[in-house]
C-alpha cells in the first residue's frame, strides 16, 4: 500500500496502539481526517483519565483497553504505534506478514509535514539541545515549533495551521526503530552509551537504533556528531550530506571545539569564527558538548552570529536537568532528575567541583553500575539509595562510597541533607527510570523540589 500525496490512509482504518500523548494526538489528527480510528492500551479502563476516554469516544474513536487484541490488529490496515509500545512483538510482526503497514507516529508525522526540521538525538542532552535549538531560532525572528520526545507530539503540529519556519524535534530510539522515509533537514547526535537494555538486546542494537536518524538525509542535508563519543567518531554517513564534529578539544576534522574561553568554528570553508563564553552559565563539560552541537546548527542554518551570541547568554538549565533548587546552610540543591542512565548521572557528578552527596535509586535499566562507582570516587562524599535499585546500587558503591538506604524521597532529601557539609552539593541524579514509585522523571523532580523547600524553611 503506497502513501500518496492524495493521502489515501484518512481513509483507512487504522489502529492506533498507546494511549499516551502521543497516541492521543494520532488518533484526534487521523479521526478528524476522516479515518475510522481504533485505540488499542494495555492498561485497564479504570487506569486511564476518564476525561480522555470521554473525549475520545465523543470523536468517534473506539477505544480497546486492556490488552491489544489480535482481531482487532488483524482487522486493520493499518497500524500506527505509539513510542513506548516495541514493534518488534510477534503480534506486530503477524501484521506485517498479512501486508498490513506498522509504523510510528514521527514516521507518519514526516510524510504529512513539508516544513524544514531539525531532529535532535542521543542518550543523553536531547531535550536541552531541543529548547536551546528552539530558542535560538525564536531570536532570530523564526516561527519555531518545538516538539517531538520532548514534549508536544509531532502529530500536535500536523493538526494545526503548520505555519513554522523551522521544527526542532527531539526524537528518541524507540521512535527511530520505525522510521522508513523520515530524512531531517539537520540531524545531531549528541552521544550514544549504554541505555534502555530493558528493552534492546544489546548495546550495539541500541546504537544501531540511534544511527537510523540520517539514513535517509542525503544531498543539501546536514549531520552534526560528537566526534569525543567513541561511536560517532568512526561515523560517516552516506556521500553527499554535510558532515558537522565537535569536541572540546581542537583536533583535525573538528569543525567545533573550545579555545581561549571560547567556541571556535570553521564550516564550510569559510575562515574560523568564535563566539565568547564568559556569558555561558551551565556547568559541566557536556554542556559545552550540547552548547557546540546548537552553535554548528545555527551556522547550518545561516543564522546570524550576532544571535547566536546573544543565545549563548541567555540558555538555562531545564527544568530535572542540573536545575539549582535552593540552598541551606552553605548545601545547594541540584535536581538532574532525568539522569536515567548511568552515562548521565555520571555526567552530572563531573560538573561539580565541590563534594557532592548523591540521591540515587530507582527502576532498574540493565546497565552496570561499575563506571557510575568509578566517577564517584573521590568526588561523592556519601550517596543515598533508594526505590527498586537500591539493593543493587549498595552492592556496586560497597567498600567505595558510604552509603545508606532509604525507602522515600523525604527520607532520602533529609538523609542526605544531615551528611552533607557546607559547601557541598547534594544531587539528585537517578542513574535509573522513575516508574518504581513516579509515573515519569518529571514528576520524581516535583516530589525532590517540593521535599527539599520543605527542607529549608523548617
Amino acid at each position: 500500500m503506497s502513501d500518496s500525496p492524495d493521502l489515501k490512509f484518512y481513509r483507512e482504518k487504522i489502529l492506533v496502539v498507546g494511549l499516551g500523548v502521543t497516541g492521543l494526538w494520532t488518533a484526534r489528527c487521523l479521526a478528524g481526517r476522516g479515518a475510522a480510528v481504533t485505540i488499542s492500551e494495555a492498561r485497564n479502563e479504570t487506569e486511564l483519565d476518564p476525561n480522555v476516554c470521554r473525549e475520545i469516544r465523543d470523536q468517534g474513536i473506539r477505544l480497546e483497553t486492556g490488552g491489544h487484541r489480535n482481531d482487532t490488529v488483524m482487522a486493520s490496515e493499518r497500524i500506527v504505534l505509539s513510542p513506548g509500545v516495541p514493534p518488534d512483538t510477534e503480534l506486530f510482526h503477524a501484521a506485517r506478514k498479512m501486508g498490513i503497514p506498522v509504523t510510528g507516529e514521527l514516521e507518519l508525522a514526516s510524510r504529512l509535514i513539508d516544513t524544514p526540521m531539525i531532529a535532535v538525538t542521543g542518550t543523553n542532552g536531547k531535550s536541552s539541545v531541543t529548547a536551546f535549538l528552539g530558542a535560538m531560532l525564536q531570536n532570530a525572528n523564526q516561527k519555531v515549533f518545538v516538539g517531538g520526545n520532548i514534549g508536544t507530539p509531532l502529530m500536535a503540529y500536523v493538526a494545526g495551521a503548520q505555519n513554522a519556519d523551522y521544527i526542532v524535534v527531539e526524537v528518541s530510539s524507540f521512535q527511530l526503530d520505525t522510521i522508513e522515509t523520515f530524512s531531517p533537514f539537520v540531524s545531531i547526535i549528541l552521544n550514544i552509551s549504554p541505555d534502555h537494555l530493558d528493552r534492546y538486546s544489546s548495546y550495539a542494537d541500541y546504537a544501531r537504533s540511534k544511527l537510523r536518524i540520517f539514513m535517509n538525509q542525503r544531498a543539501g542535508q546536514y549531520v552534526i556528531l560528537n566526534d569525543e563519543d567513541e561511536r560517532l567518531s568512526k561515523v560517516y554517513p552516506q556521500s553527499g550530506v554535510s558532515i558537522f564534529r565537535f569536541g572540546i578539544q581542537r583536533k583535525e576534522g573538528r569543525n567545533a571545539f573550545i579555545t581561549d574561553k571560547s567556541v571556535l568554528m570553521s564550516v564550510l570553508g569559510d575562515k574560523q569564527s568564535g563566539f565568547p563564553l564568559e556569558s555561558f552559565r551551565l556547568p559541566g563539560e557536556h554542556n559545552l558538548q550540547n552548547l557546540m552541537a546548537v552553535v554548528l546548527a545555527g551556522l547550518a542554518l545561516n543564522i546570524d552570529p550576532a544571535v547566536i551570541q546573544k543565545t549563548i547568554g541567555e540558555l538555562r538549565g531545564l527544568a530535572d536537568r542540573l536545575e539549582w533548587v535552593a540552598e541551606r546552610g552553605g548545601v545547594a540543591f541540584y535536581n538532574d532528575s532525568k539522569g536515567t542512565n548511568v552515562d548521565a548521572a555520571i555526567k552530572a557528578i563531573m560538573s561539580f567541583e565541590r563534594p557532592v552527596v548523591l540521591i540515587a535509586g530507582g527502576r532498574h535499566k540493565g546497565a552496570d553500575y561499575a563506571p557510575l562507582v568509578k566517577a564517584a570516587e573521590g568526588r561523592v562524599r556519601y550517596a543515598v539509595l533508594l526505590g527498586e535499585a537500591k539493593d543493587m546500587l549498595a552492592k556496586a558503591f560497597e567498600g567505595t562510597v558510604p552509603y545508606s538506604i532509604c525507602e522515600n524521597m523525604e527520607e532520602a532529601v533529609t538523609g542526605a541533607f544531615s551528611q552533607a557539609l557546607s559547601g557541598d552539593v547534594v544531587l539528585l541524579s537517578p542513574a535509573c527510570s522513575s516508574f518504581d514509585q513516579f509515573r515519569d522523571y518529571a514528576h520524581r523532580g516535583r516530589i525532590f523540589r517540593a521535599a527539599v523547600e520543605r527542607l529549608v524553611r523548617g
